[in-house]
């Protein structure tokens, strides 16, 4: 499947590759279908989520721990069918990451990335399915560990 991207430009995507996301995201409800990418000689621990549809919508997603944070969250039970999960073992959690320009008056000093913690996306990589769990109010556990 040829895919187009704002960052990328063109490229091909196995269809066995592509992930779903029955419900879209939150705010891009008609992206359905999304594909996990990366540049060659790239660290994969952050990956851009690029929609199939939308050439302009795309996220970037990083594992919780490389922030030195470990969470766990419920998923309802509907939100377990939609991913077709059987196993938490079966679920891959990552945050979208985005770049802050600056805080008040756009300084330098607090330009930084910031990760969306209260709303993780959950990825069925067996079934390739996915889904983005907002959490309204904080009720999951967070550990926050220092890297040595």
């Amino acid at each position: 499947m040829k895919i187009e991207s704002a960052l990328f430009g063109s490229f091909e995507v196995n269809e066995d590759k592509m992930i779903e996301f029955p419900a879209g995201l939150p705010g891009f409800e008609a992206c359905k279908r999304f594909a996990l990418v990366h540049e060659d000689g790239t660290d994969a621990s952050v990956v851009l989520l690029q929609s199939a549809e939308d050439p302009e919508v795309a996220f970037t997603l990083a594992d919780p721990a490389s922030f030195g944070i470990h969470y766990e969250f419920i998923l309802s039970d509907e939100e377990q069918a939609l991913l077709g999960l059987s196993a938490a073992e079966q679920a891959l959690v990552a945050v979208i990451v985005r770049k802050d320009e600056g805080g008040e008056g756009g300084s330098p000093a607090s330009a930084g990335l910031r990760a969306n913690f209260m709303a993780p996306v959950v990825i069925n990589v067996q079934a390739r399915l996915g889904l983005q769990k907002v959490i309204s109010k904080m009720e999951c556990d967070v550990t926050m560990r220092a890297k040595d």
